[in-house]
């Protein structure tokens, strides 16, 4: 083989290499809805009682009532249906609910959401959301308060706290 034809392989056959390498370092742009995380701890050092996994729809000059209508269940939040990991035992608006994973649906309504804890898990939306699944149904009154573009879930004061638009709903959660 002669020099130059082996240096124009070699030469392509590096170029290639480092071409693949390169697209397999492509990244896809930001979410739409980015996910987060709502973790509820007594303490900064205690060890975490529940966490929620959930996507953040932005309003984008759109209505609350038409991304989450009243009296449809609504998968709350965006993409999947949240995930919510109860390490304890824990009381929901007042019902007992054992440790383990669920999915999280809502209900909104005008004056009251209806909270669902439901077995069914990894779920897109809620499409195949079944009612013969839910562990608890809680229902919690509706207030006001500064808007919020980004849907946003809280633990805070021993209670769940939901906020979008200038809807907010809260309800107590306790060990």
């Amino acid at each position: 083989m002669k020099k130059s034809t082996f240096i124009s392989t070699f030469v392509f056959a590096f170029i290639m290499l480092l071409s693949t390498n390169i697209d397999a370092q492509k990244f896809s742009g930001l979410d739409k809805s980015p996910m987060d995380a709502a973790i509820y701890k007594t303490s900064r050092s205690a060890p975490a009682i529940a966490k929620i996994v959930y996507s953040r729809p932005q309003l984008k000059g759109r209505a609350l009532s038409s991304l989450a209508p009243n009296g449809k269940v609504w998968r709350t939040g965006a993409n999947e249906a949240p995930s919510i990991t109860l390490y304890n035992d824990v009381k929901i608006g007042g019902k007992s609910v054992s440790a383990g994973e669920y999915s999280l649906f809502t209900i909104p309504g005008e004056k009251e959401w209806t909270i669902i804890l439901n077995k069914d898990i990894n779920l897109w939306g809620a499409y195949s959301y079944n009612e013969a699944n839910d562990v608890i149904r809680v229902t919690a009154p509706v207030s006001t308060g500064d808007s919020l573009e980004a849907f946003s879930i809280a633990f805070s004061d021993g209670n769940l706290n939901f906020g979008w638009g200038t809807t907010r709903v809260s309800v107590t959660f306790s060990k």
